[in-house]
């Protein structure tokens, strides 16, 4: 598949989880894509937490995501993207380790995209239950989580085809301009 093409297709989907098993090497394969991701002078600050244990599932779904959150409780992969702020650069008061964990977890949701896997970003969460539950140190910060899931049905073109139909996007001359401010594209 064309990145292009990953792009285009990529929808959160969090409606379309099923609980299938994701094979180990897909996994691997997701988290090489964000080990490999750029990062401020190649800190590389992410640490990812791969869940499986259907008893941490749950107890993430009911005490960290909101309650008996269906995303977290029929995935059978949640991966918890984390940093600790001292692991990266701080520049003119922007926290660098948001930006590149970003960028990794853009690489995974691609490649899941490309496995047909169904992701969904999430970050308005508990945090700080997210890292009780976990056992993750108190100086690393919690960034994103995503399910991981096959998706129920065919396909994940079958599942994205709705999602994607409702998806509206800026104009071009809207979100990008020419030599400065304001001047079309």
């Amino acid at each position: 598949m064309e990145t292009s093409d990953t792009i285009s297709k990529r929808a959160s989907l969090k409606g379309y989880i099923s609980s299938r098993e994701i094979e180990q090497d897909k996994i691997e394969k997701i988290l090489e894509s964000g080990r490999l991701a750029p990062s401020a002078r190649n800190n590389q600050p992410w640490k990812f937490i791969v869940i499986r244990d259907k008893e941490v599932l749950d107890n993430l779904a009911e005490n960290a995501f909101g309650g008996p959150n269906y995303v977290v409780k029929d995935a059978p992969v949640i991966i918890i993207a984390c940093a600790n702020p001292k692991d990266d650069i701080v520049r003119d008061g922007r926290e660098y380790y948001l930006f590149d964990v970003a960028l990794a977890m853009e690489n995974m949701i691609l490649t899941a995209t490309d496995l047909g896997l169904v992701t969904h970003l999430m970050t308005g969460v508990d945090g700080e239950e997210i890292k009780k539950i976990l056992g993750i140190p108190k100086d690393v910060q919690f960034v994103v989580a995503t399910p991981l899931a096959y998706p129920k049905g065919d396909s994940y073109d079958a599942a994205a085809k709705d999602r994607l139909s409702e998806r509206e996007r800026k104009p071009m001359q809207e979100i990008a301009y020419s030599d400065k401010w304001a001047n079309p594209f």
